[in-house]
């Protein structure tokens, strides 16, 4: 594994309702695609994923071809970030990330994904071996991967929670105060684990093995 993935659709889409089986088939045709997890959003029902690739150009063939074509028939726009899964396995596995080896705790009910606003290359010049530890005692987290911006540095995260209502505590209380400590804007997005499930199965997302 070289390379994630981040997607979203400026759409609302009922999770139901969306065609993922569908996508699911034409993404399993795509080259380097190891896994992918769905992601719904709470409250807004944006559509997107969090996706492993073999290699950097692989990820770069997805966001370039494949993604901008799939949109382009759903008639919606896009967000797309490749993210560096080499630089972030040190701090992800203290963080027991599925996407390194980690078994679940527990299956999750939730997922928070965010980004911050800074430019930390190389990823060690990030402030991630002082923000781990504060990370561990938010309640009901259950697993972070670490993100790095490919090119840009961008750090970031994708949390597992154990509910709704831990991951949007998470992310409207405590992440806040995290990126004013760093002086940076951020973002945040909260997404329903349970609602993907069968989809992020039928993917080989790590979080459903």
């Amino acid at each position: 594994m070289k390379a994630f993935v981040y997607t979203e659709i400026q759409a609302s889409v009922p999770f139901e309702q969306a065609p993922w089986r569908e996508i699911n088939r034409a993404l399993k045709e795509q080259d380097g695609i190891l896994n992918k997890t769905w992601l719904s959003g709470v409250n807004d029902l944006s559509v997107g994923g969090f996706y492993s690739f073999d290699s950097v150009e692989n990820a770069q063939k997805f966001v370039t071809e494949y993604f901008p074509s799939e949109t382009k028939s759903l008639g919606v726009a896009q967000r797309t970030l490749i993210f560096d899964a080499v630089a972030v396995e040190e701090a992800s596995k203290e963080m027991d990330s599925v996407h390194f080896g980690a078994k679940n705790k527990q299956q999750p009910g939730a997922y928070v994904y965010t980004e911050v606003q800074l430019n930390a290359l190389p990823f060690d010049n990030a402030p991630w071996r002082a923000l781990n530890p504060v990370l561990k005692q938010q309640e009901g987290i259950l697993a972070k991967t670490w993100l790095s911006g490919l090119h840009t540095g961008t750090p970031g995260g994708l949390y597992a929670f154990d509910t709704i209502e831990n991951a949007q505590k998470f992310a409207i209380d405590y992440f806040p105060t995290e990126a004013k400590q760093l002086n940076a804007a951020f973002t945040t997005r909260v997404f329903d684990a349970n609602v993907v499930e069968e989809a992020s199965r039928e993917m080989n997302s790590p979080f459903y093995v």
